[in-house]
């Protein structure tokens, strides 16, 4: 892909490879994504798309919470082999991943390794009220480390489920104003966009420190949210661009936001000063 833009900051995209499964009762596994297996691949899908920095995460996708964990020193030798990578840690607040997510944490300080990842897809919830006591230890352990460190937290959001996004803005409600949290996939699907976006003004509005991206975006969420960004003159600073490969495809997550019709200002700060400003301190 001929480089465009001056400057692109992928805020969100995974690193390594996830085994094929035979997902939603398949009669054998599939493999549904070309993966960025090793660091070398994954530079060079990153001179291929002409990013120029990006924030990594472990790839994920397999049903089993102990799989992303296993990726984390790929993240973290990322991280210290290339100023282009940044770093995210994956923890989990299941019960059973508890000594796993204690591992994971003491990662913290090393160099480039600058946000954490959670997700509810197999289990929990990101709603505090659903928190049983085991769980809400491992939360308040996770995000007590994150708020320490000035870390944001990436959580997945997607319908229905422990990462549906009513329990993802109930978990920004209670622990935003000390916490970053980014809402990944803006909510996911229509429904998700439906629900968020009008809350998503109220609460910058409101003091919380929420961020999103557009990965994932149905037809008019993207344009809708970018639309309102504008037109109200609030949210623009946390709205970051991802590409979320290899689950997606960058040349669509580009073209979101590049083939807008908003300001140029707007796709500027999107694609690299949004970033810049909330990771700097970390390169």
């Amino acid at each position: 892909m001929e480089k465009i833009r001056k400057k692109v900051f992928d805020n969100h995209s995974h690193i390594g490879p996830v085994p094929g499964f035979a997902y939603y009762g398949l009669p054998e596994a599939v493999k549904p994504t070309t993966d960025y297996d090793t660091i070398e691949e994954y530079l060079g899908g990153m001179d291929d798309h002409g990013v120029d920095r990006a924030l990594v995460l472990p790839n994920y996708g397999y049903p089993d919470s102990a799989q992303p964990f296993t990726l984390n020193p790929l993240v973290a030798e990322g991280a210290s082999q290339s100023d282009r990578l940044l770093g995210a840690i994956w923890v989990s607040a299941l019960p059973k991943d508890k000594d796993r997510t204690i591992e994971a944490l003491k990662l913290i300080g090393e160099q480039g390794l600058i946000a954490l990842k959670a997700t509810c897809l197999l289990g929990g919830s990101l709603n505090p009220e659903e928190w049983d006591e085991e769980s809400a230890k491992l939360w308040n352990m996770i995000l007590d480390a994150a708020a320490e460190h000035d870390m944001p937290i990436h959580v997945h959001t997607s319908p229905s489920g422990g990462s549906d996004i009513d329990k993802a803005l109930a978990l920004i409600k209670k622990y935003g104003k000390r916490n970053k949290i980014h809402v990944v996939h803006m909510g996911g699907g229509v429904s998700g966009h439906i629900k968020f976006i009008p809350q998503f003004f109220d609460l910058v509005e409101e003091g919380y420190q929420v961020y999103t991206d557009l990965t994932w975006s149905i037809g008019f969420g993207s344009s809708w949210l970018l639309k309102e960004i504008e037109e109200r003159g609030v949210g623009g600073d946390r709205c970051l661009f991802g590409s979320d490969v290899p689950w997606s495809d960058f040349a669509s997550e580009y073209w979101k936001i590049e083939g807008a019709s908003i300001s140029e200002q707007l796709k500027e700060d999107i694609f690299w000063n949004n970033a810049e400003r909330l990771y700097s301190k970390f390169w």
